[in-house]
């Protein structure tokens, strides 16, 4: 007989957390289910294992920024104990995550999920049937199509190597492409970029982008646009990439190839048909309120709902609004108003609201202020070369459009314009707000 539940949550990471966490609280059973260790990709795939990894590479890296400015030495970034360091932190979630589970009365089942039926799961021979489903189980790698795929590796095996490769070949330019690279590089590999498009992170600003094009050059990242890769092959102990670009066919040849050419919501085996839940081009498709059109008792959100930028942030906004519906009706829509964006490279490179193209081809009457800011006393403090902004105000309303940052501190003073953009504050307001000084954010009064 089938265990009956409230709502059962496919995923075990932000938005199984949060919006489990909620509805139980409410006094609703729930159930989670996942066929990886417990934790979701943020806590032990993504985000918070490559911050950390990330935190080495920018301490190397400003040791080395300082030499012959009063810091000498030897320093070097040692593969192995940066990665006992990262698992220092990875290691003990999924125990946690299980437990935390538990305190709370929700049920955990480990396997792979699948539809039955418009409310019922298997779960590997186990049925369990809920008045509600919430899809939040992450994203995975695209599928790339090309002979050889099978030789790359993705993001979550790069960040559990054992020992770094000497070569290493990123397939895709964007955000794992840029801080894997920039992590290997100071770690003593030769990277080499192949990205199909015009440049790196399209995400960005374009020419802040160009700005830290001058960081991947000095640490000796090599990278090749408009470099369509054509196949990946075995060559001795190592393999062979393909591609083809503006000046014809190129090979690489690599001890390592990584997949960093997108994701997509992780919706495959869970047999969505059988559960009615209509989806296409391996999208859910939802309404306003992360319901699915077809199955009215299920939801989704975070990368499997894929309805905001796909950042940690929105999977927990997201899982909010699934819970305020689940317990009030629907009456709540995602607001992705605001939501800033940071690959972290060394230096990051951050982002909120609109670009300057999507400004214009809006036709807004707004203004711009941008500088390559290396002569400013945040970047010579740093001894950093990079360093600059792009902030877009509209002249009617004085409320920030869009803010585009790279260099020292960047990752941490986006959140101010974001939450200027968020609330409407303007231009005038954040002038007028004294911030510590010397700090990032004492910068944003001369951005503006």
């Amino acid at each position: 007989m089938a265990k009956q539940y409230q709502l059962v949550v496919v995923g075990t990471g932000t938005a199984a957390m949060v919006a489990g966490m909620r509805v139980r609280a409410a006094g609703w059973s729930v159930a989670v289910i996942d066929f990886r260790p417990f934790g979701g990709t943020c806590a032990l795939r993504g985000c918070d294992p490559k911050k950390m990894m990330v935190g080495g590479a920018e301490a190397a890296d400003h040791a080395w920024r300082m030499s012959g400015r009063g810091v000498e030495g030897d320093t070097h970034l040692e593969w192995r104990g940066l990665l006992d360091f990262k698992r220092g932190f990875t290691d003990p979630v999924p125990e946690k995550r299980r437990n935390t589970f538990a305190e709370k009365g929700i049920d955990t089942f480990h396997g792979r999920a699948r539809f039955t039926g418009p409310n019922t799961l298997n779960i590997e021979g186990e049925a369990v049937e809920a008045d509600h489903i919430l899809i939040a189980a992450g994203a995975e790698p695209v599928p790339l199509g090309i002979p050889g795929e099978e030789h790359l590796i993705d993001n979550e095996a790069f960040l559990d190597l054992e020992s770094l490769p000497k070569n290493i070949v990123l397939v895709g330019g964007g955000y794992i492409a840029a801080e894997f690279s920039h992590i290997a590089a100071r770690a003593g590999a030769k990277v080499t970029i192949l990205q199909h498009g015009e440049r790196m992170l399209k995400h960005f600003d374009p020419d802040l982008v160009g700005w830290l094009m001058d960081k991947f050059g000095e640490v000796g990242i090599d990278i090749r646009t408009e470099a369509e890769v054509t196949s990946v092959e075995g060559a001795g102990e190592g393999y062979r990439v393909a591609a083809k670009g503006p000046d014809g066919e190129m090979t690489v040849d690599a001890d390592l190839v990584v997949h960093a050419a997108g994701r997509k919501p992780a919706l495959d085996g869970l047999d969505l048909d059988a559960g009615g839940v209509r989806h296409k081009d391996g999208r859910l498709v939802l309404n306003e309120h992360l319901q699915s059109v077809s199955n009215p008792a299920v939801y989704a959100a975070g990368d499997a709902a894929q309805m905001g930028p796909p950042l940690t942030p929105v999977s927990s906004h997201d899982a909010k609004v699934v819970a305020a519906n689940l317990l009030e009706g629907n009456k709540h829509e995602p607001d992705y108003t605001g939501v800033p964006s940071v690959a972290f490279t060394v230096p990051p490179i951050a982002a909120v609201g609109l670009t300057e193209a999507d400004a214009r081809e809006k036709g807004l009457n707004f203004r711009v202020k941008s500088e390559r800011a290396e002569g400013w006393f945040t970047a010579r403090q740093a001894a950093e070369k990079v360093y600059g902004f792009k902030v877009l105000v509209d002249e009617e309303t004085d409320r920030i459009l869009g803010a585009h940052l790279v260099g020292p501190h960047a990752d941490e003073v986006i959140n101010i314009f974001a939450l200027a953009i968020r609330h409407g504050l303007t231009a005038e307001q954040l002038r007028s707000t004294m911030f510590a000084y010397p700090t990032g954010a004492s910068d944003i009064g001369s951005m503006l």
